[in-house]
């Protein structure tokens, strides 16, 4: 055991929990004024939810023996057997501290999702969905990709989440807000972004977050964490500056707001690829994930006439399909030996072709299986809010509460 990797692990872990308050400031930036409570509630409540489902199955259910290629065993069903000796998963550092950093990502993960149907679920439904869909959806992609299953069996990579984490919330909000269907009056009203240092803020925190969600899961302080961080910064670099650009090119003018969402863009598409592609290839992924996104948000969204209210499967979904292809394409051994081979720019195959299969995988898993949980919640309560307590706001129709009890004027 080296307490060294334990210290950098331990505050690695403490990262990507702060990502998930981070995340709700920014979604609550980005919302209205009347639903801005609602959906910092949405990350926050994910905190327990999510502690409490890991520890009693998630943990076993992710990283047990292997059942079939797609779930685990209950061998560590309350933590049996997970202490402070070191595990197969990381041998440097407790096997318990192994199971809480990883915890912090099925926290985050759901709580991405609910970007996609702001301003619109009953809170009731959505507690019941987060705790169907971590056990539906997020635990058996994890474990296809992270605790030796069929994804991991045919040599696909994914360093940091772009499937298991950004894939798998961005498709699953895609699916979830189009059963809910669109907000009142999408087509006539211009929803606005109500608070926007609040974004800035939410996207800070997000941004100092995410070193530790992909340095960190290098599972070690080593050089390999180093190269995951280095090339988390170049590519977040890359995607705001392009996010700018673009901003000048079609409003004459940089917004902050484009900045920030520039920042996770590049953040998204570089985490499957951190620690096995070059920095400059890291330089390119952020580039080029900035229009990517872009144009599902300003032009997909238009077009397909889906209500995706704070871009989730904008940045997240199209954002981690995009990682998950550039890592076949820049992966290479010379960055981290343990993959099966080079990316294609490198000029093998292979590797390109169980990325894509493994991008296909994870979208139908995550699609399919949203579908089913909201058809089977749906059952026992109402997914969305009646037209009333829409209009009236989530604050106050959910939670009783209201961000801004003194504001008397009419909502944006």
């Amino acid at each position: 055991m080296d307490t060294g990797d334990t210290g950098f692990m331990i505050i690695c872990a403490v990262l990507v929990l702060l990502m998930t308050p981070g995340l709700g400031l920014f979604y609550g930036g980005l919302g209205r004024r009347k639903n801005v409570v609602n959906n910092i509630m949405a990350s926050m409540f994910m905190i327990a939810v999510g502690t409490i489902l890991w520890v009693l199955v998630g943990f076993s259910l992710t990283f047990g023996e292997d059942h079939g290629g797609v779930i685990g065993s209950l061998e560590y069903v309350m933590f049996t057997g997970v202490d402070v000796a070191p595990g197969d998963n990381a041998p440097t550092i407790p096997f318990v501290i192994y199971a809480m950093f990883q915890m912090m990502f099925a926290i985050l993960t759901p709580a991405l999702l609910t970007g996609a149907i702001a301003g619109r679920m009953n809170f009731k439904a959505l507690f019941l969905f987060a705790i169907g869909w971590s056990l539906i959806v997020y635990y058996p992609i994890a474990h296809m990709v992270w605790g030796g299953g069929f994804l991991a069996s045919i040599g696909s990579i994914d360093f940091a989440g772009g499937n298991v984490v950004h894939i798998s919330s961005g498709i699953s909000g895609l699916v979830l807000c189009t059963m809910l269907g669109k907000r009142l009056g999408y087509d006539q009203v211009s929803y606005r972004v109500h608070n926007i240092p609040m974004v800035a803020l939410g996207a800070t925190m997000l941004l100092v977050g995410w070193f530790g969600f992909n340095a960190g899961s290098a599972c070690a302080a080593n050089g390999l964490a180093a190269h995951a961080f280095a090339t988390t910064a170049v590519a977040a670099a890359a995607a705001e500056l392009m996010w700018m650009i673009l901003d000048m090119v079609t409003n004459k003018k940089p917004t902050l707001v484009g900045a920030c969402t520039g920042i996770v863009a590049g953040l998204v598409a570089i985490t499957p690829g951190c620690g096995y592609v070059p920095l400059w290839a890291a330089l390119i992924i952020g580039l080029t994930a900035s229009p990517i996104c872009y144009w599902a948000i300003s032009f997909l969204k238009r077009k397909l006439g889906y209500d995706d209210a704070l871009d989730a499967f904008g940045c997240h979904g199209i954002g981690g399909i995009w990682g998950g292809i550039c890592t076949g394409l820049f992966a290479s051994q010379a960055v981290n030996p343990s993959i099966m081979c080079n990316g294609l720019v490198f000029g093998d195959v292979a590797l390109f072709g169980v990325q894509i299969v493994a991008i296909l995988v994870s979208i139908a898993w995550a699609g399919i299986g949203t579908f089913i949980i909201g058809k089977l919640v749906n059952l026992v309560v109402p997914l969305r809010v009646s037209e009333r307590d829409e209009k009236v706001g989530l604050d106050v129709t959910q939670h009783g509460e209201r961000a801004y009890p003194s504001f008397n004027g009419l909502d944006d």
